[in-house]
């Protein structure tokens, strides 16, 4: 279980940027140090403990990169197209044991071993067959075109992956190249999730008319799975402070991380706060971030948790900006920072200095063929639509007030964020 001192989040004043708050994190949480190995075909999305250097050359012999016809530098056509005897025929998968004979050619396919002495190999497209069989090869072809060398795309011992890397299909990928069967990975981190409020039932369950289902919870689960945590669902804590205090408690010792949502305001029936003091420390955490200001973090017995807003849009994103570097940084992660893609706004907004927003957005092509975010038409963090119905979010940064259609902003595809 990943410990955390009582003190690493205390934080007084002003609200704190989003930049701050992720260097807070990734700063002050200690990784995990449980390790596990998993066969490659599990290894997607976890990630990697060691460093893995290349045990062999790739690709481990020269190879044709085309179908065509190999033959030595010394007998490049010069000036004009030349024939030649065709001497052997190597496949892929085959052996080239024998050197082309000088003046000769020989018949070779993609990923065929280059025979010995062979440095060139013409694509069969350029090549044509005269009336006595003989190939006749064009000139003007460079040395060593259209051949990957042994070690072309990396040479054995240099690190190939590093320790801290969240695993995608193209790292899976090259594992498998290099022969292995399996990985060491940091282990799945444990997250325990709520959602608190009355107001609140859980989808299949009696809903009471002035109730809604809850939704947050699931949206939740679904992002931290694909964080590749292994999620406890632990259902909605009721607006009672002891109640809260009491479910809270109970799984502190056996989870990395616990997330809530809701509670964290300062309204009258907001207990979170209350309910996490009595039994551990918490410092309620502003962050100057639109929609998504209300974020609180604490410790309960060494373990963190972070509640995030109530209303979905605003728990989406501070998700994606506070839970996602914390489980990175749990696991040991390298930062993944968030990079948003250039592109024109096509609406008009106003914003106040000093925060950062998120506006919810789709893309269009307009007719000079770039790129345009159109601003979903309702404004409101509790609607779900808007999540929807849009491609991704534009990223306003703290110095921008006003965006005016054809201005350049950031845009960061939903797709890109997990």
């Amino acid at each position: 279980m990943a410990q955390l001192s009582d003190d690493c989040f205390a934080f007084g004043g002003p609200m704190m940027s989003v930049d701050e708050a992720v260097g807070l994190i990734t700063t002050r949480v200690n990784a995990i140090a449980d390790l596990e190995t998993v066969a490659l075909v599990d290894a997607d999305g976890r990630v990697l403990a060691h460093d893995v250097a290349a045990p062999l050359p790739l690709p481990p012999f020269t190879n044709s990169a085309v179908d065509g016809y190999a033959l030595r530098n010394a007998d490049l056509p010069d000036g004009a197209e030349r024939a030649f005897p065709l001497d052997g025929r190597i496949q892929a998968g085959g052996l080239a044991q024998a050197p082309i004979r000088p003046g000769h050619t020989a018949r070779i396919f993609t990923g065929a071993p280059m025979p010995p002495d062979a440095e060139t190999v013409f694509m069969q497209e350029d090549v044509r067959i005269d009336d006595s069989g003989r190939i006749v090869l064009p000139p003007g072809l460079k040395r060593g075109a259209n051949v990957r060398p042994a070690g072309e795309d990396l040479p054995q011992g240099r690190v190939a992956l590093r320790a801290g890397q969240r695993l995608r299909p193209q790292h899976v990928a090259l594992a498998a190249a290099f022969g292995l069967t399996g990985l060491d990975v940091v282990r799945r981190i444990r997250v325990a999730v709520f959602s608190t409020g009355d107001e609140l039932a859980s989808p299949g369950e009696p809903r009471a008319a002035s109730q809604l289902f809850d939704s947050n919870r699931f949206m939740l689960m679904a992002m931290l799975r694909r964080l590749g945590c292994e999620v406890s669902d632990l259902g909605i804590l009721r607006d009672e402070r002891s109640s809260l205090a009491n479910g809270l408690k109970q799984v502190a010792g056996h989870h990395d991380l616990i997330l809530t949502t809701g509670g964290v305001s300062t309204g009258e029936e907001d207990h979170v706060k209350a309910a996490v003091e009595s039994i551990g420390s918490l410092v309620l955490w502003r962050m100057a971030i639109k929609p998504g200001r209300p974020v609180a973090m604490g410790i309960i017995d060494g373990t963190p948790l972070i509640g995030l807003p109530g209303n979905p849009v605003a728990s989406f994103v501070t998700f994606v900006h506070v839970v996602r570097p914390t489980v990175l940084a749990l696991a040991g992660g390298l930062p993944e920072p968030l990079t948003p893609i250039p592109l024109r706004a096509a609406f008009t907004y106003k914003k106040k200095a000093g925060r950062r927003e998120y506006v919810r957005a789709s893309l269009r092509r307009a007719q000079d063929g770039g790129l345009e975010a159109i601003k979903f038409p309702r404004e409101g963090a509790g609607l779900l639509s808007s999540l929807v119905e849009t491609d991704g979010l534009v990223e306003l940064s703290e110095d921008i007030t006003n965006v005016e259609p054809g201005q350049a902003v950031g845009f960061l595809s939903y797709a890109d964020l997990l």
